[in-house]
């Protein structure tokens, strides 16, 4: 269950009823002309949603305020050109005719004067639904009733392109399930007919879909993800960003950033141009977060190619934090064209360091310090899948403070605390291509948690040489490659099955030393078709073994280098 949502049932006391595991999110409609074929949201959508700031507490003035700050501060010019409104601009009831309605007293005037009033500035225009047949908050949905009957996605998508709506989210609370039907089964029904409603209306619209974050600690959680990719442009897969609250501004919100961004890190194999996993908002300059935290989290997503959606109120971004969000390189990063998410290169328990090729063949790194204390950085371009030896050297560039180094061999930096550097770098001819190095990761999902001990230490665990699985430490043991011909390389040793166990062994051609990396996470050895699992879960060193494949078992989904 979303616990952010839990927080506005003392505004909507009869949406208790109706709560159910949410997701919140939103973004823009760019199409990028690629052959033949036009791919909505071909970079990552940036704009701006009311949810995280204002949640229910809207109207339509709030609405345009918001979009007028964001030309005003020069943020949509920077990129930022989508404006959202998320849940409760729709009444509890539908019309006579079955059509929405707006409620009456957030927007006097109805939905398309404000749209018009976006499109006006040069702006597009996103809105939000649910795939039940009531919203988070207890107002009219989209889904089939609870007791059956019919749908309303194509009446409403129709609603929505009479406006010139550009995005829209659909959630995914209250979805019925049916006797003899699974979760799964009723979620897919839902969405794949939300994705084919949009398809219909003769209007390009970018579908977010909240489909996966129900499932997030479930064995569906990546079958989810995987049909998912085929309905829309974005999806969320995880619980929300901490809200803001005007009785406590300060209260800190970082630890939300820290756990979606590492349940979203671990996702590159589903990430593609058009296909944009969303760690949900950017709150990078509003309260509860501090300039070195805005500058982390603005980092970060970057580094993931996540969608950059403010939630704030941004006439009241500092000079420091607009700043941090419309800082053009870190901005170019995320929205390079190559549309990669970031390897995790090594992760110990202070310091997350993270990796993405570029389209022009440069790279960025970055370095999280998630501690309290200052941390010193020293990195070679080994460490990044370049090859070793002194010939090798890289030109960098800090993106924060725009200090510039040559030729130089390591990087090296002090990183402050809850900060994180961000380098674009060019290594010179000599470093060769880059190869896919970096850890690889189990990640250990337990369904409903407390969200107190959602954690990075607690979420993903590093496979380790010679061949166990445990807490991630940064050392070079828990570093890998995995080559084109499919190797599981640690130095100069492979991963292979012999007598049906895993061990590392000198690397040969042998089928016993390729693996398979499928969609789901999982590692399928040649040799024997089985799957490499680590056996059991638990907080001390897991040993190796192999096993039949399973449907999404926990033990048998990985990360690997991007």
């Amino acid at each position: 269950m979303d616990i952010t949502r839990r927080q506005i049932l003392a505004l909507f006391p009869a949406a208790a009823v109706f709560l159910a595991a949410a997701c919140w999110t939103s973004v823009p409609v760019f199409g990028e002309q690629v052959g033949h074929k036009t791919i909505l949201a071909a970079t990552p959508p940036m704009g701006w949603n009311d949810w995280a700031h204002y949640e229910c507490r809207y109207t339509s003035k709030t609405i345009l305020d918001n979009a007028q700050a964001l030309v005003s501060t020069g943020l949509a010019a920077r990129g930022y050109k989508l404006v959202a409104i998320d849940d409760c601009w729709m009444a509890k009831e539908r019309d006579a005719n079955g059509d929405l309605q707006v409620d009456p007293q957030r927007f006097p005037d109805g939905m398309k004067p404000v749209a018009d009033a976006v499109h006006k500035l040069g702006m597009e225009f996103g809105i939000y639904e649910d795939a039940g047949s009531k919203t988070c908050v207890g107002a009219a949905g989209s889904g089939l009733p609870k007791r059956g009957g019919q749908d309303h996605f194509l009446q409403d998508a129709r609603l929505y392109a009479s406006w010139g709506v550009d995005y829209f989210k659909l959630d995914n609370c209250n979805v019925y399930v049916a006797h003899g039907e699974t979760e799964e089964q009723a979620f897919r029904m839902a969405f794949a007919a939300e994705h084919e409603a949009l398809e219909a209306v003769g209007r390009p619209i970018i579908f977010s879909e909240c489909a996966a974050s129900v499932f997030l600690g479930t064995p569906d959680r990546y079958t989810v993800l995987s049909w998912g990719k085929g309905y829309g442009q974005v999806f969320r897969q995880g619980t929300d960003m901490d809200d803001f609250h005007a009785a406590s501004p300060n209260r800190s919100r970082f630890r939300s950033v820290l756990w979606n961004y590492a349940y979203t890190l671990p996702l590159g194999r589903f990430q593609e141009p058009g296909n944009w996993a969303d760690p949900d908002f950017l709150i990078a300059g509003d309260g509860g977060m501090s300039l070195a935290e805005s500058r982390s989290q603005m980092a970060l997503w970057s580094m993931m190619s996540a969608p950059l959606i403010l939630s704030s109120d941004v006439a009241k971004l500092t000079p420091e934090a607009l700043a941090i969000v419309g800082n053009e390189a870190v901005i170019a990063i995320d929205q390079d064209p190559l549309g990669q998410m970031a390897t995790l290169v090594g992760r110990s328990p202070e310091t997350d360091v993270l990796f993405k090729r570029l389209a022009d063949g440069a790279a960025a790194v970055a370095v999280l310090n998630r501690s309290e204390a200052p941390v010193k950085v020293d990195l070679r371009p080994a460490d990044f899948g370049f090859a070793a030896g002194a010939e090798c050297t890289l030109d960098a560039k800090d993106l924060w403070n725009g200090q510039e180094q040559s030729s130089v061999s390591t990087l090296q930096a002090e990183v402050a605390s809850h900060d994180t550097i961000i380098w674009r770098i060019q290594a010179s001819s000599q470093c060769g291509k880059p190869s896919r190095t970096g850890t690889i990761t189990l990640t250990n999902e337990v369904k409903n948690r407390p969200y107190s001990i959602h954690s990075i230490e607690g979420y993903a665990r590093c496979l380790t040489a010679p061949g166990t699985v445990g807490e991630c430490t940064g050392a070079a043991r828990q570093s890998w490659t995995f080559t084109p011909q499919g190797e599981l390389r640690s130095g100069h040793q492979c991963m292979a099955v012999l007598g049906g166990k895993p061990l590392l062994e000198a690397c040969s051609p042998a089928n016993a030393q390729y693996w398979r990396y499928t969609l789901e996470g999982n590692l399928v050895n040649n040799g024997n078709l089985q799957c490499l699992t680590a056996a059991g879960p638990g907080s001390k060193p897991q040993s190796l073994r192999m096993q039949v494949c399973g449907h999404s078992l926990a033990t048998q989904i990985w990360s690997l280098p991007n």
